[in-house]
């Protein structure tokens, strides 16, 4: 275990790009609540992410937010001259796997040339640092669980196991994943790559699984799912998973890759199931919830099981998750529930919860 597992790190300059989307916000609270940390959030604002999400007045001048697109080196440049970050927690990508199937073009742009520019940008930045500094510097590149493909019952996939994506998103990351790989054998850069298991809790845009079940359920619409909803998923609740990010970023010496994973494996049908049943015990109106559960089409592609064994962080960075994923749903329903004009103003602007990827 690394030393500094257990010692609060020295405030740092973070830049997180993405900072505006559901993981990237989540970690953004966490970091500027829970450390000294001074935090860049870099962001695009695309259909998905909530526009510049905190207040930057009310963190005494420790916070940031830039606008801008990680295609975009010359921008990037600016970023890194202006703040003389000493640490990226990248995050920017398109994320959702029915819309890659659409159109994977966005997809390939973002998540494969982006990375590869913010790569550029931040090594030459690295390069003119002095050696004290160089040797702080850590890129932080957040991918995913899919890029290892369906994994068969009853293995759970480790740092070694092999990548075999199956969708354009998954295709996308795991490309990103190589070239940041290759940046940090090549040219010894200071990179950890972390493969984050299913993500869920508040503010996620209504077109995954949970808030889009949620989103529906409180609309008295259908709950479509694909296939016969066996599909397995590790979830992991938002918080815990920005908490195991941060500690990654402030152990001294870290591998070069982390799973991170709650350790809870959930059927899609399981899931929608307890939705509705936390719905209904709160809100009476929405009873018969589960009737309204209905089989579709299946997702093209559709891998059958995720599951991720965390063994390498809880032994390395002393990291468990805090939340078991009853408590972590509750809160996440409990927020949308509180939340409901949030929600009606996406279905009214921005997506309106149809069907996407056929």
């Amino acid at each position: 275990m690394s030393s500094s597992a257990n010692q609060p790190a020295p405030p740092r300059t973070v830049l997180v790009t993405g900072g505006s989307g559901f993981i990237g916000s989540a970690l953004c609270n966490e970091l500027l609540a829970t450390t000294h940390h001074r935090l860049i959030n870099f962001d695009k604002l695309t259909y998905a992410a909530t526009e510049d999400p905190l207040d930057r007045n009310s963190y005494g001048g420790r916070y940031m937010f830039q606008r801008g697109d990680i295609c975009d080196a010359a921008k990037l440049a600016s970023v890194f001259t202006k703040f003389h970050p000493d640490c990226v927690i990248h995050l920017a990508a398109e994320t959702h796997v029915d819309r890659s199937i659409d159109s994977a073009s966005a997809f390939v742009r973002t998540n494969l040339v982006g990375t590869q520019t913010l790569l550029d940008v931040s090594r030459r930045y690295w390069h003119m640092l002095d050696r004290a500094a160089a040797s702080r510097f850590r890129f932080l590149h957040v991918s995913t669980d899919e890029v290892f493909g369906s994994i068969p019952e009853p293995a759970l996939a480790d740092e070694s196991w092999a990548y075999a994506p199956r969708s354009p998103y998954a295709a996308t990351k795991a490309g990103a994943d190589q070239l940041v790989t290759a940046a940090r054998v090549t040219f010894d850069f200071p990179a950890i790559i972390a493969h984050g298991a299913n993500n869920y809790g508040p503010r996620q845009f209504p077109e995954k699984l949970i808030p889009l079940m949620i989103s529906k359920a409180l609309h008295g619409e259908e709950l479509p799912l694909y296939g016969d909803g066996g599909q397995i998923r590790d979830w992991i609740y938002v918080r815990d998973f920005v908490r195991a990010l941060i500690a990654l970023l402030d152990c001294e010496t870290p591998q070069s890759r982390y799973v991170i994973s709650a350790r809870s494996l959930q059927t899609n049908l399981d899931v929608v199931r307890a939705i509705c049943t936390a719905l209904e015990s709160q809100r009476p109106n929405l009873a018969g919830c589960q009737d309204r559960i209905r089989f579709v089409a299946d997702r093209p592609g559709h891998d059958r099981r995720y599951g991720l064994d965390p063994a390498r962080i809880e032994t390395d960075l002393d990291w468990v998750p805090h939340y078991r994923f009853e408590e972590g749903l509750k809160e996440t329903i409990d927020w949308y529930l509180h939340h409901r004009s949030w929600l009606s103003h996406i279905r009214d602007h921005r997506y309106k919860g149809g069907r996407l990827g056929l």
